[in-house]
Parts: structure tokens; C-alpha cells; sequence
């Protein structure tokens, strides 16, 4: 990977099946302590019929194939990272800072992020990116009941 330039742009309904293996695969290898609460073909079917047509969902392509993704939101109070995953091997080569970078420019101030308690290189990854951890949950508001922190960005 890494002999084009890292492509951004927003999903279409044919990404489904890769922006799913990239979700898979990054829950699988770096959140074992927070298995999901559904299968993989209810999460295959989820990112069809729901995120992608009904989110803003950027896709990061290395060499022509999808790596990462990100699922963006609004609500009344702050812009939302609602899913941010790349590729274990596409970790590293700073395309989750670009997509971060994305999200400040789409969003604007505040945006705020869940990510889990013991999920410690995400958390770093969000505090060298500016996010301050502003609430820390239990888990029982997540479907995968694992202890979260939330996060906001703001100028």
C-alpha cells in the first residue's frame, strides 16, 4: 500500500462490502475487550441500509482500495464522529489524522466522539488531535456494555 496518494472522498452504495471488511477487521483486531453486539452480516446489512445512505460517510482510499472510513452527524449542540476505522494495516501513515482534518473543516466547533476506556491508542490518537475527554460512561449506555469517554474538539 502507499504508491498513490491517499484519496478522501464521500461512500456510495457499491463501497459497502469494503467499508464492512474495514469495520470488521479494525473492531476484530484492536477492540477484542468490546465485541460487538451483532453479527457480521447484521453489521454487513447495517452499513448498507443505514450508514451509508443515511449518514455523511467519507472513505479513505490507498491505491485504489478502501482503508478507512468515517461516519460524520450533526445535532443541535456539536458536530459528531459517529465512526472512525481503519484498516490494521493502514494504521500509522497518518490517513486518521486526515480524516480527522476533514471532520474539523465538514463540522466545524464543537465536535464531539465515544470511544472506549481501554481503547488507549485512540484515546491518544484524539488527545495529539486536540480532543479533550470531557465525561467518562460505564458502559451501559453501548451496546457492547465496555466502560466509554467522551470527547470534545473545540477552536
Amino acid at each position: 500500500m502507499g504508491n498513490e496518494p491517499l484519496v478522501l472522498r464521500a461512500a456510495t452504495p457499491s463501497d459497502a462490502g469494503a467499508v464492512a471488511d474495514v469495520y470488521l477487521a479494525s473492531r476484530q483486531r484492536f477492540l477484542p475487550y468490546a465485541p460487538l453486539a451483532h453479527g457480521d452480516a447484521d453489521v454487513r446489512r447495517w452499513i448498507a441500509k443505514v450508514l451509508i445512505p443515511g449518514t455523511d460517510v467519507t472513505v479513505a482510499l490507498l491505491d485504489g482500495e478502501i482503508v478507512g472510513l468515517m461516519a460524520l452527524s450533526r445535532d443541535d449542540d456539536a458536530g459528531w464522529i459517529d465512526q472512525l476505522y481503519l484498516h490494521p494495516e493502514a494504521t500509522g501513515q497518518g490517513i486518521g489524522g486526515r480524516l480527522v482534518e476533514r471532520a474539523k473543516a465538514r463540522l466545524g466547533s464543537p465536535i464531539r466522539l465515544y470511544t472506549f476506556q481501554p481503547n488507549e491508542g485512540a484515546r491518544r490518537f484524539y488527545e495529539r488531535h486536540g480532543f479533550e475527554a470531557i465525561g467518562f460512561g460505564d458502559g451501559s449506555q453501548n451496546e457492547e456494555r465496555c466502560p466509554d469517554v467522551l470527547y470534545e474538539w473545540r477552536l
